[in-house]
C-alpha cells in the first residue's frame, strides 16, 4: 500500500471544509463548526489526486518538456534520499508515475518532484507521467498540503510557497480554509516575508535556521523598535546563523539590545536591567546590567562540571583576544 493510500485509510472518515453545510454553522443555539484541520485537508488533497489520475491519460514524456511546479514549497532536497530513490528507479523502474498538466510550452509538474529529480539523476530521457486537467488553485493546494504534512519541510519553505499561492485565493480566510489551517497559523507562516533581507538571504540557503514562532516573535520586536530593532537584529543574527544562539532567544535579545540603545543617556546610566533565564522550567539564574557592571549569576547545582568548564573557556577566549581583534 503506497503512502497516499495509507493516509486515505487513516483520514477517510474526516470531513473536508466544503462538506460542512451552511445551515450547520448558522444555528444560533449551537457552537460554531470549525474546519477539521490539516488531516482532512490532506485526505481531500489525496482524493483529488486520485480523481485526477483516474481522469488523466498516461504517457511517456521527455524530461526536457517538464517544468517545475511554481507552488512547490520545498527548496532543499536531501541528496542521500534522492540517490536512494534514483537507485531504486534504476533497478525496478518508476513504480508511481508523476502527474503533470499541459502548459503553454510542454508540461508543468503537479505531483512527484522527488521522483522527477531522481529520474534525472539516472540519465533516462523519458519518464512515465499522467497528463491531467488542473486549475491553478488546485495546483497550489495540492503542493502545499502534500508538503506541509511532512515533518522535514521547514517553516520558511512553507511560508514562501504560501506567499506565492496567495494570489490564487480571494482572501486569506478562504486560503486558510482550503488548507485546513487556522488563520493564526497561516499568519505565522506568512511572517517570514516581513523579515529583513539579510535574514531571508540566509534562510534561502538554510531554511531551518528559524522556525515560524521565532520568526513571528522577531518580526513583532523589529516592527516595534523600528530602525533600532533592525540594527540590533543585524548584529545578533550572525550568532543564530553560526549556531551560537538558539533561534528562540533572538527576539528577546534584539528587544533587550534595541531598548538599551534607544533609552536616553541619563536614564541608561541609572537603569538597572535584570534578565532571568531558565533551564527547562527551573529558574537557573539571571543577567544584571547597570552603569557599573555586567553580572551573570547561575544557581548552584544547575551547571554540570562540563558546562562550567565551557563557560570558563568562553570567558577566557573573550578576554584574551589581541587588542586589534577587539571592537
Amino acid at each position: 500500500m503506497n503512502i497516499r493510500a495509507k493516509m486515505l485509510e487513516k483520514t477517510g472518515n474526516l470531513r473536508s471544509t466544503s462538506d460542512i453545510q451552511a445551515e450547520e454553522v448558522r444555528r444560533p443555539a449551537t457552537a460554531p463548526k470549525t474546519g477539521p484541520g490539516m488531516a482532512a485537508a490532506l485526505a481531500a488533497a489525496n482524493m483529488r489526486i486520485q480523481e485526477l489520475e483516474a481522469a488523466g491519460a498516461q504517457s511517456e514524456l521527455d524530461l526536457t518538456e517538464i517544468v517545475a511546479n511554481p507552488w512547490q514549497p520545498r527548496k532543499v532536497f536531501d541528496p542521500v534520499r534522492l540517490s536512494e530513490l534514483a537507485e531504486s528507479i534504476r533497478e525496478v523502474g518508476l513504480v508511481e508515475p508523476i502527474i503533470v498538466r499541459r502548459a503553454e510550452k510542454g508540461y508543468q509538474l503537479i505531483a512527484g518532484e522527488r521522483r522527477l529529480r531522481a529520474h534525472q539523476m539516472i540519465d533516462k530521457p523519458n519518464i512515465r507521467a499522467i497528463v491531467v486537467e488542473c486549475s491553478d488553485q488546485d495546483m497550489a493546494v495540492l503542493a502545499l498540503v502534500e508538503n506541509v504534512n511532512r515533518e522535514d519541510l521547514a517553516d520558511y519553505e512553507v511560508g514562501q510557497s504560501l506567499r506565492r499561492s496567495e494570489a490564487e485565493f480571494p482572501n486569506r480566510k478562504r486560503m486558510a480554509e482550503a488548507l485546513g489551517m487556522s488563520r493564526a497559523g497561516l499568519y505565522r507562516f506568512l511572517s517570514f516575508e516581513t523579515l529583513p533581507d539579510f535574514i531571508r538571504k540566509d534562510l534561502d540557503l538554510r531554511p531551518r535556521l528559524l522556525g515560524g514562532n521565532a520568526a513571528q516573535d522577531l518580526v513583532t520586536v523589529i516592527r516595534k523598535h523600528g530602525d533600532a530593532g533592525v540594527t540590533a537584529a543585524k548584529e545578533l543574527w550572525p550568532l543564530v546563523a553560526a549556531g551560537k544562539m538558539e533561534q528562540g532567544r533572538i527576539a528577546a535579545a534584539v528587544k533587550a539590545l534595541a531598548t538599551r540603545r534607544s533609552s536616553p543617556s541619563g536614564a541608561a546610566a541609572n537603569e538597572r536591567n535584570i534578565e532571568k533565564f531558565f533551564s527547562g522550567k527551573q529558574h537557573a539564574g539571571s543577567i544584571t546590567r547597570d552603569s557599573d557592571s555586567f553580572t551573570v549569576k547561575i544557581k548552584a547545582g544547575v551547571l554540570s562540571e562540563a558546562q562550567e568548564t565551557l563557560i570558563r573557556e568562553l570567558i577566557s577566549r573573550m578576554f584574551s583576544a589581541q587588542p586589534d581583534e577587539k571592537r
